[in-house]
């Protein structure tokens, strides 16, 4: 008998995930985790019912988002990119992700399948022929029999209107469903998902020619081809006319571009956060800056996840001088954490918290002197009351006093 969702399917937040770890490969963000991690997170977000988006690359993928940039930004602003292919894993390994598996369309069908039908998430389909739909639901209802199948939509070749469109949203977000798997084909699906994302309250995932392989029509390639890096060749063999031209122009300049990085690039085997190790790790405390600066209360996810993106295009930039650049934090606040926080943690005697929050940009002298005169007259603690004024948040409060301010020494400036 299944066992319940809590222990099958973790809740995979921040706290577990701080960052979702990716890699640049050629042009692109790609996703640096396990096909078991990866899904699970898909699953805790369809229980939540969020918009996301999932690409699941390989090397057809990424030529076309080196080759057009206005693509490479939907794959960089996508949640999850997948290491489909096996010349993106090897990358990776390479690259210091040493334990990365393939996270491949078919497996995160059937992986997402098995554990949907246990969590209370169904599933919606769109895309693809009525002919191949109505043969996946039959396959599916016998594999994965208390799957809940929410719907399954196919689109027409001409694209379709905006009221055919709304009612599409409004259809799918009525049926519940926490996933929605989409054929449309490389890029247009992903470009079909990131039109949506925001509008379809559901993880979108871009399965592309999985639709036809499960349901019979095409056969999949046998595992050891797959794990070789051959799968491109047996689909070749079953689609010659529409898939040589595709090969020919997209394999060699892969080959000649992933060469080039793996050369050029001369970094640490291990980057948990994906940032760069001069700037992603304080000498003394060994926590990324953008998960002190989270904990701190002054970036969100979201906005550390979109700097995670940039970053992954302007890897001559820091992770500090994106924050500035985006207007979202000060230089005195980002030098404050990166260069005087180490020094602080570690110094045998501590200033008042007044000093650190000026050091940090976060109060200025005036608002200091205020809360100063106030205080004398009511007695309360320095830090409360920046709160109470609401020049500073709770967390930001919490987190000062937590690495810098003994308890022995009394939270006044």
């Amino acid at each position: 008998m299944a066992q319940p969702i809590s222990e099958t399917v973790p809740r995979f937040g921040l706290g577990d995930f701080p960052l979702i770890p990716s890699k640049r490969l050629i042009s692109s963000s790609v996703t640096a985790l396990r096909l078991e991690e990866q899904v699970q997170t898909m699953l805790a977000w369809a229980q939540q019912h969020m918009s996301k988006s999932v690409c699941v690359a390989n090397v057809h993928m990424l030529m076309e988002a080196h080759w057009h940039p206005d693509f490479a930004q939907i794959l960089n602003d996508s949640d999850l990119v997948t290491p489909d292919g096996m010349p993106l894993v090897w990358m990776l390994r390479l690259l210091g992700a040493t334990t990365q598996d393939r996270v491949a369309g078919m497996d995160i069908l059937l992986k997402s399948c098995t554990l949907a039908q246990y969590c209370g998430v169904s599933v919606y389909f769109v895309g693809s022929h009525p002919e191949i739909l109505a043969q996946m639901r039959e396959k599916l209802q016998q594999q994965f029999p208390q799957l809940e199948i929410a719907g399954m939509e196919p689109l027409p070749f001409r694209p379709i209107t905006p009221a055919e469109d709304s009612a599409l949203i409004a259809k799918i977000n009525q049926s519940g469903a926490g996933l929605v798997f989409v054929s449309l084909g490389c890029p247009k699906q992903e470009r079909w998902i990131a039109q949506h994302k925001g509008k379809i309250q559901a993880v979108m995932v871009g399965l592309g020619g999985v639709f036809p392989v499960y349901a019979g029509l095409l056969k999949h390639a046998p595992e050891q081809m797959r794990q070789m890096g051959l799968e491109w060749l047996y689909r070749l063999v079953q689609e010659p006319q529409r898939l040589w031209k595709r090969y020919t122009e997209t394999i060699p300049p892969f080959l000649w571009l992933a060469a080039k990085q793996l050369c050029l690039e001369n970094r640490p085997a291990a980057e948990p956060f994906g940032f760069s190790a001069v700037d992603s790790l304080l000498s003394q405390t060994s926590i990324p800056i953008g998960q002190l600066l989270y904990q701190a209360g002054l970036l969100s996810e979201e906005q550390i996840t979109r700097i995670c993106h940039l970053q992954a295009q302007h890897r001559h930039l820091r992770f500090g001088e994106l924050l500035v650049q985006q207007g979202w934090l000060r230089p005195e606040t980002v030098d404050f954490f990166v260069e005087q926080l180490p020094k602080v943690v570690i110094a045998p005697r501590k200033q008042p918290l007044g000093y650190y929050l000026k050091s940090a940009a976060l109060l200025d002298s005036e608002q200091i002197q205020v809360i100063l005169q106030e205080q004398s007259q009511r007695g309360e603690r320095f830090g409360e009351m920046a709160v109470q004024k609401g020049w500073l948040k709770p967390e930001t409060l919490h987190f000062f006093l937590n690495y810098l301010v003994p308890e022995s020494i009394p939270v006044t400036v």
